[in-house]
């Protein structure tokens, strides 16, 4: 069932303060697995990037692995069957209220927070040929591709359209697959909510000519008021389409790691991605978000993690309540 895109990697030498053999690592896990999403989205860029980078730092072998997204996470990381993973609020709440449709009525608390990573943007791409420019072009019946089945833009996006009065044809795939089905005429849209720039738009526009959609201000307030949203514009330099900032609504997405994990582990794994930005950066350009004061976006939705709370309290001056760190 599950496919690994595993980025194997064992460091000779790590260089982070916490493998360098001043604390004790033999409850450590030799290896770990990271569940991010499709190929061809930003989960899998972003999540395959950090593993990769926290692997090597402290010395052990961790990849990335392809689920279905934040809801398949949740339901990984809950279980232990995958050490960290990464979602977004809106999933993360469901989950935790025991209405993740993977595993209906299980409250998945065993789930902790870990550290910020990024809004993701919900956005809407069409080709150029299409004529379609603004969601009110959106014909009757447009096929509409919303992600891989259980992800955040599958569960949100299809009740946006809904709100907005769009009547579609719903597709489910991966974003690669997804974009190729656009350029070869089997979609009339994608709706995409991934951290930009998605690796599919990206490549699109290298192909076709494609439409980037923006809100108008009316519709933005709208999906802000039935969905658990924030105002959001996606910056004209994101992608060579836009020449302007492209308004959208976002939502935020958080790393998260099995609550029973060894807390200096997880401390370890958040101080190799939060204390050096410029190299999350490089892997890619939404970890622009990915910065310590970021903390906060995780309201009361998930508990913290020993480790990372520990890492945040230290570093970050961070308040983060006894009552909000999983096991006090």
């Amino acid at each position: 069932m599950k496919l690994v895109a595993l980025i194997a990697t064992t460091a000779l030498t790590a260089t982070t303060a916490f493998a360098d053999g001043h604390i004790d690592k033999t409850d450590w896990p030799t290896s770990f697995t990271v569940g991010t999403a499709s190929q061809g989205g930003t989960y899998f860029a972003y999540g395959s990037g950090w593993a990769n980078l926290v692997a090597e730092e402290l010395g052990l072998t961790g990849g990335g692995e392809v689920t279905g997204g934040p809801m398949q996470n949740m339901a990984l990381v809950h279980t232990g069957d995958a050490q960290f993973g990464m979602t977004t609020m809106g999933p993360a709440a469901e989950s935790i209220a025991g209405t993740n449709p993977i595993a209906p009525g299980l409250q998945m608390t065993n789930a902790c927070a870990m550290f910020p990573m990024y809004q993701t943007p919900f956005s809407v791409t069409a080709l150029a040929s299409s004529g379609i420019t603004s969601i009110a072009d959106i014909p009757d019946g447009a096929r509409i591709g919303f992600g891989p089945a259980g992800s955040t833009s599958d569960t949100y996006f299809p009740r946006m359209m809904e709100e907005l009065g769009v009547n579609f044809e719903r597709r489910n795939g991966g974003w690669g697959d997804l974009g190729g089905q656009l350029q070869d005429g089997l979609l009339d849209v994608i709706a995409f909510a991934a951290g930009v720039p998605v690796p599919a738009v990206s490549q699109l526009e290298v192909q076709t000519d494609v439409n980037i959609i923006e809100f108008t201000e009316a519709e933005q307030t709208t999906i802000m008021a039935a969905f658990p949203v924030a105002s959001f514009d996606i910056a004209a330099d994101t992608y060579t389409t836009l020449e302007a900032p492209a308004r959208s609504v976002s939502m935020w997405n958080f790393a998260i790691a099995n609550c029973d994990l060894p807390a200096s582990f997880v401390k370890a794994a958040v101080d190799v991605v939060m204390s050096d930005n410029e190299r999350m950066v490089n892997i890619h350009r939404a970890a622009r978000s990915s910065v310590p004061e970021n903390y906060t976006k995780n309201a009361g939705v998930m508990m913290w993690h020993p480790g990372a709370a520990e890492w945040f309290i230290e570093n970050a001056g961070a308040d983060i309540p006894a009552d909000q760190i999983f096991g006090n």
